[in-house]
């Protein structure tokens, strides 16, 4: 069953969906320190799931969820990334070709917040400097155990120009927003690098995009290396 939320229509898809109907790949990363509840988030937003006896992430898994945002069909290719310390030389590799990024801390835990900084600066060392950031407080659930304030994130977030949004991977709480504000986000670079890179023009001096597809092929190892223009449009 599809819903509705803010204009975007989120198709609940299988993996086999026909090719021919996606129009962009995004590769988003989800980050942060271990224990904060990113895999948690991203099983709520993909599967609507929530799972108590959830394990650490090793190294790097992915999953994709399908929307349609201003007409266009967006597979989302969102990989979680482990947090522990052990594991982050392992997970730089995988901000390259990333259009996007969820930074998720625990608002329980002000270490989680204080690393927030780093999770940051290592992003823009390693991603395209046009990366979507959306800054997350997870467990929102928990206010009676509440560390880090809001207004402490969103000074931070407004500081380094980041989307914010406090969440609750448990009750799914604004989960689905924040990934659908993120894909609009992505869109809207995407499309405005599009027609910059086209030059179309309309007779008053408007750019406007010809149809056409942005996709990101898959590398071995699971390494996503570069986005792709198809030749082709079914638009």
């Amino acid at each position: 069953m599809n819903q509705e939320m803010n204009g975007v229509e989120v198709e609940r898809v299988h993996e086999n969906i026909v090719h021919d109907r996606i129009d962009y790949v995004f590769k988003v990363v989800v980050l942060g320190d271990s224990a904060v509840g990113k895999t948690q988030i991203l099983s709520r937003f993909v599967k609507n799931e929530f799972y108590f006896d959830s394990k650490s992430t090793i190294g790097v898994e992915f999953q994709t969820k399908t929307v349609t945002i201003n007409d266009k069909v967006i597979k989302a290719q969102i990989w979680d990334t482990a947090g522990q310390e052990r594991y982050r030389a392992v997970t730089s590799a995988y901000y390259r070709g990333a259009l996007g990024a969820m930074l998720v801390y625990d608002i329980t835990k002000r270490q989680s917040f204080d690393h927030v900084a780093r999770w940051v600066e290592e992003l823009r060392t390693h991603a395209d400097s046009s990366i979507v950031i959306m800054l997350i407080g997870n467990k929102g659930d928990l206010v009676d155990k509440r560390i880090v304030t809001t207004e402490d994130a969103l000074e931070f977030a407004q500081d380094q120009n980041l989307f914010f949004s406090e969440t609750s991977a448990l009750s799914g709480e604004n989960v689905e927003s924040a990934f659908i504000t993120l894909l609009q986000e992505i869109n809207r670079v995407v499309s405005k690098k599009s027609l910059e890179s086209y030059g179309y023009r309309k007779p008053n001096g408007d750019a406007t995009l010809k149809g056409s597809k942005i996709d990101i092929i898959s590398g071995p190892e699971l390494e996503i290396s570069q986005m792709k223009k198809l030749s082709s449009c079914s638009c």
